[in-house]
């Protein structure tokens, strides 16, 4: 269920560029609290400058807990969050166990979402980890992403859902004084100063209030969240369905969804990645045929990684956020998404996108799928189905 607040100023903001220096900034600025929760987080130079600015806040007081997933960042350094510890910042781990040698179900529900929350006035919410944008191999362009800034009425929920994960981790860690860091506090009421990019400040100062909702997906009463504002957003489409996810492997009903869109005259394109980083992406090729035939569009995005997870419907509907439309994603993780409902936004993101389709991506069309790659055709339904052979073996397990 999706609660749609008012009172909102949300800026998007388009890769690390624009992201870090943001984040940067509020937790320079920061006085009372911070929460970070991320996927991965990689020690390059990006992740030491963001976490400087951890350890400079620790040292003025400001009560610091960052929540890792254990396999998104199991390469990182001890030493570094060790580093991190010793000025006061609080670290832990969601599911830190991932050895190969114990098939549970717990292992592939990961804390996939990233937020950060600071003072409680401030929030991020996308899809981009801590890592460096240009952090990518041969020399390509920087990764795609996308996220958000948030101020408003929206702030206590995403507040209360940072806490709450927060203190279940403690616990389930074992961790007091953890536990005692996570008392939902009042933001101190000194006025925040931000020392940023003119862009940015040039955007703050054209605040309007937009209406938004902050969606979860998790294991318990959020399970379907996510995947359910997509599907009711696509059955009220009237013209133009733009969905840009680098790891799409839509179930029945999201794809019946895009395909009674499709059949009833709404214009449907799909930007997809086109690169393929892991054997199980194959199986997203599994549905080209049908989708091409009902005339959607196709695009993938080859001239470097896109990590986007971000949608347009009907120019006034938009979601940024984490969530992947795939078995992963949307029955396994911990998700977190944003949905605005604002023309002015919505055409900010799609004109974004439309940039990414038209600078990089490849135009899949349906004569040459169905007349080439049988070989790519029959793998990716071989893909699909282990797929979701897999995800019904371990994906529907009371542990959470």
């Amino acid at each position: 269920m999706s609660i749609f607040i008012g009172g909102n100023q949300i800026q998007l903001l388009r890769n690390g560029a624009e992201y870090f220096p943001a984040l940067e900034a509020a937790i320079e600025n920061a006085t009372h609290e911070i929460y970070l929760q991320t996927y991965i987080y990689e020690p390059d130079k990006i992740g030491v400058r963001i976490g400087n600015a951890l350890k400079r806040a620790a040292q003025r007081s400001v009560t610091i807990n960052i929540l890792l997933d254990g396999f998104g960042c199991k390469d990182l350094p001890a030493d570094f969050v060790k580093d991190l510890e010793i000025t006061g910042v609080n670290v832990m781990f969601y599911r830190p166990k991932i050895s190969p040698w114990t098939f549970k179900k717990s292992r592939l529900r990961r804390m996939h979402r990233k937020v950060a929350v600071i003072d409680g006035k401030i929030g991020f919410v996308g899809g981009i980890n801590i890592i460096d944008d240009h952090n990518v191999p041969d020399n390509m362009p920087p990764r795609i992403d996308y996220a958000v800034r948030i101020e408003g009425k929206l702030l206590p929920a995403i507040l209360s859902s940072a806490s709450k994960l927060w203190r279940r981790i403690s616990w389930v860690h074992l961790h007091p004084k953890n536990l005692e860091a996570t008392q939902l506090r009042a933001p101190a009421s000194k006025p925040l100063t931000f020392d940023i990019s003119p862009e940015i400040t040039l955007q703050q100062e054209k605040k309007r209030s937009v209406i938004a909702a902050f969606i979860l997906r998790d294991n318990v009463i959020h399970r379907r969240n996510i995947e359910s504002a997509y599907l009711k957003a696509i059955a009220q489409a009237r013209t133009e369905i733009i969905i840009a996810n680098a790891y799409f492997v839509p179930g029945r009903r999201f794809r019946k969804a895009l395909l009674a869109a499709a059949e009833r005259g709404v214009n449907v394109k799909l930007l997809l990645q086109g690169r393929m980083e892991y054997f199980l992406m194959f199986a997203t090729h599994a549905f080209y045929a049908a989708f091409l035939k009902s005339g959607i569009e196709i695009y993938e995005y080859r001239k470097g990684f896109m990590h986007s997870k971000v949608a347009v419907i009907d120019n006034e509907w938009a979601t940024v956020g984490s969530s992947n439309i795939d078995p992963f994603s949307l029955l396994l993780a911990r998700e977190a998404n944003i949905i605005v409902k604002d023309k002015h936004f919505a055409m900010e993101l799609r004109t974004d996108i439309m940039h990414s389709v038209q600078g990089g991506a490849y135009h899949v069309l349906a004569e040459e799928w169905s007349n080439r790659h049988i070989f790519k055709r029959f793998l990716s339904w071989l893909t699909y189905g282990m797929v979701r052979a897999f995800v019904g073996l371990i994906g529907y397990s009371k542990q959470q």
